[in-house]
């Protein structure tokens, strides 16, 4: 088939996903005048957090940037402990506490100093009695407030929302958690590092001394915890950069989906062959890696169908749940509307639809479901399964 001219240059003429963010996030601090929070995210200790975090504030330096480590923990590991070097670190604050002196991040130190950009270590930290504030998030606020920017590091297991998660399957209580809003109101990067490599990490000594190391591969470093922690960390920051893209797409009114996650979206309703439909959609989807949508535009509510279509529909929905698809029902007059309406606010990126008797898709406006669909969503794929695929004779 040959290439699309238009469709070619709506495709070279849209930003990329990493383009949006960065603008959204840009014009968000501009408009505010507060500093921008970055944080660096991660499954689980030792998957290179804070060294990543080390080297972007060196890249950052070496750009001409005004870079400051504001506190950064190495837990004695050389790797990191060697990227501290050539940065200028902000003196700690120093605590009495029971007999003993604790070193805390210097908020005001930090302040008074005001520099582009501060590292700070450990968001979830929970500061020494004594402090100014109760916990280093509430710390890294005071430097946004101030507009200096901080670049910080976290762990999955931290997130609020996702504490007692954690504890059902590793049967570990994490007590220094941050609140979720903290955490969405940053931009996210994702230090990922696959659970045996990780584990070989620890096992070597490069996260703790390997008498901790061997009680941790026992427990909380297990491989069935890893990998439950790592697909949560994946989850989250693949919810973080949609949410963002959205809130973009909806301050400029596009019309059009981007090329980030895939979704498939099939029209569904109470005919027979609304199953085989399902399944079909159901195959393309799982190929592409897609979400999966079904969508049933009825002309009055459910309760209010004739009993058959009712009940056909309703199996069909069921159906359709069982498949792992969301559903969505959706009153108008035209099929065509509603389908539009849902493709366009759920950002979907390819429709599936059965051959239907011509009178059920024309309306005054005239045209074929694909004709008017092609029209009404430009750059989504419309996928007309033949009535042969659906069972039904030709």
């Amino acid at each position: 088939m040959d290439a699309d001219p238009l469709r070619e240059r709506i495709d070279a003429e849209r930003p990329t996903a990493e383009e949006m963010l960065e603008r959204v996030r840009r014009e968000e601090v501009q408009a505010s005048g507060r500093g921008h929070l970055r944080v660096f995210f991660g499954a689980a200790p030792g998957v290179g957090k804070t060294y990543t975090m080390l080297e972007e504030g060196h890249r950052l330096r070496a750009a001409g940037h005004d870079v400051v480590i504001g506190f950064v923990e190495t837990y004695g590991r050389a790797e990191t402990g060697a990227l501290i070097r050539d940065l200028e670190v902000i003196p700690r604050r120093r605590i009495p506490y029971h007999g003993v002196v604790l070193e805390e991040m210097d908020t005001g130190a930090i302040l008074r100093r005001h520099p582009e950009i501060a590292l700070v270590d450990e968001l979830a930290h929970t500061n020494a009695p004594g402090s100014p504030r109760r916990k280093r998030y509430e710390d890294v606020e005071v430097l946004l407030a101030a507009g200096i920017n901080v670049l910080s590091t976290v762990n999955i297991q931290h997130l609020e929302s996702v504490n007692d998660l954690v504890e059902s399957f590793s049967g570990v209580k994490v007590r220094e958690t941050i609140p979720d809003k903290v955490f969405d109101q940053a931009e996210i990067e994702l230090v990922d590092l696959p659970p045996s490599l990780l584990r070989e990490r620890l096992a070597a000594g490069k996260i703790y001394p390997r008498q901790q190391a061997e009680r941790a591969l026992e427990n909380f470093f297990r491989e069935s915890n890893l990998t439950a922690l790592r697909e949560l960390a994946l989850r989250r920051t693949a919810e973080e950069v949609e949410a963002t893209l959205e809130s973009y797409m909806r301050g400029e009114q596009a019309p059009q989906p981007w090329p980030t996650i895939e979704r498939v979206m099939v029209a569904i309703d109470n005919r027979p062959e609304t199953e085989a439909l399902l399944r079909r959609g159901w195959r393309l989807a799982r190929g592409i890696h897609a979400d999966l949508l079904a969508v049933a535009v009825i002309d009055r509510p459910v309760d209010q169908l004739p009993e058959e279509c009712r009940k056909a529909l309703l199996n069909h929905l069921e159906l359709a749940e069982d498949l792992g698809a969301t559903v969505i029902t959706v009153i108008d007059q035209d099929v065509v509307n509603g389908l539009t309406r849902v493709a366009q606010s759920r950002n979907v990126t390819d429709v599936v639809i059965g051959q239907l008797p011509s009178s059920r898709w024309r309306s005054i406006t005239g045209g074929s479901a694909f004709d008017r669909l092609v029209r009404r969503l430009p750059g989504v794929d419309i996928h007309v399964v033949s009535r042969c695929w659906l069972g039904d004779p030709p």
